[in-house]
C-alpha cells in the first residue's frame, strides 16, 4: 500500500514527466504556450529545470504550485519500470498519457488518507478503507493496464465519503456552506469561516488575511492568489501543496503538519 510520504513527489525519482506531459497556455502562470506530451523549452538534458531557480520570475509560476502527489516517480519506477523516456522512446508515449491518470488517483488516496487520519469519520472508516484499496489497486496496474484505468467512476465512490467525512468534521460548527461559489476577489476577513464549506469554490485574489479556517472545508477550492498571510489554516480539512502554492502567505500563516510553506512565502 502506498504510504502517506509516498504521495509527495520526490523529482530526483522521477525523469521530468510534469515538464512534458501536461499542457500550458500563456497565462499569469505560465509564459508560454506548451502542447501535452511536447517538453518544456527549459528541460535540460539530466532531467533537470534550467530555471528552476528563477521559475517565478521568469513567468513560470504554475510550475511551482504544481504537486504530483508522488505520481510521477511511481510512474518512473515501479509502472515503467525505471526506463527513461529519453533513452526508450517506446514508453514515452504512455508514460506521458500515464500521469494525469496516476496523479488523480494519488489525489484520491491523499484525500482518504486524511479522511481516515479524522477521529471524527470513524463511523464511516471502514468504507474509506474499502475504497482506498479500490484506489490502491488501479494505482498498481502495470503500464500494459494503467490507461485503462477510470478515474471517475474512482472518484464518484470517493466523493461521498470525502463529503461525510467533512460533514463529521465540521459537525456543531456554523461556518457557511459556499460550495462552488465564486469569490474571487471577495474581502473576507469578517465572515467566520470555522467549519465553513469551501469545497470547489473559487478564492482566486480573495482576501482571507488573519482568518481562523479551522475545519473548513478546502477540497477543491481555487486559492490562486490568494491572500493568506496570517491565516490559520492548520486545522483545515483537505489542504494541498497547490493550493497553497498557488496563494501567497507569510511566517504568520499555519498549514496542516503535512504541508511545508512555500519558497516564495515571505516576510
Amino acid at each position: 500500500m502506498t504510504a502517506r510520504a509516498d504521495l509527495r513527489a520526490d523529482c530526483g525519482r522521477c525523469f521530468a514527466i510534469c515538464c512534458v506531459s501536461p499542457a500550458f497556455a500563456r497565462s499569469s502562470d505560465f509564459a508560454i504556450d506548451k502542447p501535452a506530451g511536447v517538453p518544456c523549452p527549459h528541460l535540460a538534458d539530466d532531467h533537470r529545470c534550467s530555471i528552476h531557480d528563477r521559475l517565478r520570475p521568469e513567468g513560470f509560476a504554475g510550475c511551482t504550485a504544481y504537486d504530483c502527489f508522488g505520481a510521477g516517480q511511481r510512474l518512473a519506477q515501479e509502472t515503467f519500470g525505471g526506463r527513461d523516456w529519453r533513452t526508450y522512446a517506446d514508453v514515452a508515449e504512455p508514460m506521458m498519457a500515464a500521469l494525469p491518470i496516476l496523479r488523480g488517483l494519488h489525489e484520491l488516496l491523499w484525500y482518504v488518507d486524511e479522511a481516515l487520519a479524522m477521529p471524527t469519520s470513524e463511523p464511516i472508516a471502514d468504507d474509506l478503507r474499502s475504497a482506498r484499496a479500490d484506489v490502491e489497486e488501479s494505482a498498481s496496474a502495470p503500464a500494459d493496464r494503467i490507461l485503462d484505468v477510470e478515474v471517475d467512476d474512482l472518484r464518484a465512490v470517493v466523493a461521498p465519503l470525502l463529503r461525510e467525512a467533512s460533514r463529521l468534521a465540521r459537525s456543531g460548527l456554523t461556518g457557511p456552506e459556499l460550495g462552488d461559489h465564486d469569490l474571487d476577489g471577495a474581502d473576507l476577513r469578517e465572515t467566520d469561516l470555522r467549519g465553513a464549506c469551501l469545497r470547489g469554490a473559487s478564492l482566486l485574489g480573495a482576501d482571507l488575511r488573519d482568518l481562523d479556517l479551522h475545519a473548513a472545508d478546502l477540497l477543491g477550492t481555487d486559492l490562486r492568489g490568494a491572500d493568506l498571510r496570517g491565516a490559520m489554516l492548520a486545522g483545515s480539512l483537505f489542504v494541498t501543496r497547490t493550493q497553497v502554492g498557488g496563494a501567497l502567505g507569510d511566517r504568520r500563516t499555519t498549514l496542516p503538519g503535512t504541508l511545508e510553506p512555500p519558497a516564495h512565502w515571505t516576510g
